[in-house]
């Protein structure tokens, strides 16, 4: 699996855990819609720690625990 998909399904994976749409998950953690768009539709190549600490406080959750998913184990290395 790629990082970027990695990101995606984490963050479908907590707005499920917490009862959130994507929607509701920028307006708690001040992120854009169109920046979370942009990532869950693939437009997105990066996502910023700021933005993955953003979600965390919204959720208030620490970064360990944002990581600590089966998405993010054997990820495939990306070349760019």
């Amino acid at each position: 699996m790629r990082s970027k998909e990695a990101l995606r399904l984490r963050i479908l994976e907590l707005c499920d855990t917490h009862g959130l749409t994507v929607s509701g998950l920028c307006a708690l953690c001040g992120i854009t819609q169109s920046t979370l768009n942009n990532l869950m539709c693939g437009r997105n190549n990066s996502l910023t720690v700021s933005t993955i600490q953003k979600i965390c406080d919204g959720l208030e959750i620490d970064l360990p625990q944002f990581f600590d998913s089966d998405f993010f184990r054997n990820l495939e290395q990306e070349i760019v």
